[in-house]
């Protein structure tokens, strides 16, 4: 059986370190399907598209500074003529090509934040920003189990099957969404009210009346990603800021019903306001929504 390994260099675009550990478990959607994250940060499990099929792959940690891809025991290894496009969607969704040094110079400065600088702070992405926006209104007003639910399904049910990985699929098409019918979204996802909006957000995208990916052009200001994001059927507030933080645009809060109590206990303060929350963390700048989160999950990552 052919094999296939690669190394990934664990260095950001300004030269600084990447965690790898940190960045896997830097979210809880980064484990959605189709990831599966190991619950020490050590072993990332996706199946990814290229070319016309799906391909099962395996990240591990290879020491400080490395890790390494490769297909998992069992799972057929990808031609090579697809595994540098597999290389490159994994080296995005770790956000190699981002340059954190900016951050790092303020987090430097701050004893609660100094312990980012030896590579924390990375947000991991799905390979387009249709998934991260697919599975961010899969979180909106309901349990994590929903969540978990709705994306399992779609996953399950409407992606393409990994080669060689019985039961693994990568996450489905924009197209293949669209095409689900009610009965899909009403009696297996069980997305309710999300249904009909995600429908629309997949049939828009595969269509080309939306073009998701161009939410990713730095050249696009803030305020332009924004209001193209609250444009959308299903994205209020909340799941336009995390879809900003995935966009790597940092100056917004996530408040939600798990970020405020978390930093309550976090503060001591009884009582404290969003607009409260927000001042606090007013002198980060455009990394104020980075460093919130930043401080609500230090205590994330398993003691080594």
């Amino acid at each position: 059986m052919a094999t296939w390994s690669t190394a990934i260099r664990l260095v950001g675009a300004g030269g600084e370190p990447v965690d790898f550990a940190r960045t896997l478990l830097s979210h809880g959607v980064a484990d959605l399907p189709p990831n599966e994250i190991t619950t020490d940060g050590t072993i990332l499990t996706t199946a990814l598209t290229a070319g016309e099929g799906a391909w099962l792959v395996e990240l591990t940690s290879d020491g400080p500074g490395g890790a390494r891809l490769g297909a998992p025991p069992g799972a057929t290894a990808p031609p090579r003529a697809h595994q540098p496009a597999l290389s490159a969607q994994i080296r995005h969704m770790l956000r190699l090509d981002e340059d954190l040094s900016a951050f790092y110079l303020v987090a430097a400065a701050d004893p609660a934040l100094a312990w980012v600088v030896a590579g924390a702070g990375r947000m991991m992405r799905s390979p387009t920003v249709f998934e991260d926006l697919v599975k961010t209104i899969c979180t909106t007003n309901c349990t994590w189990l929903a969540t978990v639910r709705m994306v399992s399904a779609l996953v399950g049910e409407l992606g393409t099957a990994a080669a060689g990985a019985r039961g693994r699929r990568a996450f489905p098409a924009p197209a293949r969404v669209a095409e689900a019918g009610d009965a899909f979204f009403r009696d297996v996802a069980r997305a309710g009210y999300r249904g009909p909006y995600l429908r629309a957000l997949a049939d828009d995208v595969a269509s080309g009346r939306l073009d998701l990916e161009a939410l990713n052009d730095p050249a696009l200001p803030d305020h332009e990603v924004v209001e193209r994001l609250l444009r959308i059927a299903g994205v209020g507030p909340y799941a336009m800021a995390h879809m900003m933080m995935l966009l790597g645009r940092y100056r917004r809060l996530i408040l939600d019903s798990w970020t405020r109590p978390k930093y309550r206990r976090l503060s001591g303060r009884p009582r404290i306001t969003d607009k409260g929350i927000e001042r606090a963390f007013r002198r980060y700048r455009e990394f104020a929504g980075l460093a919130f989160w930043l401080m609500l999950t230090e205590d994330w990552l398993p003691a080594q």
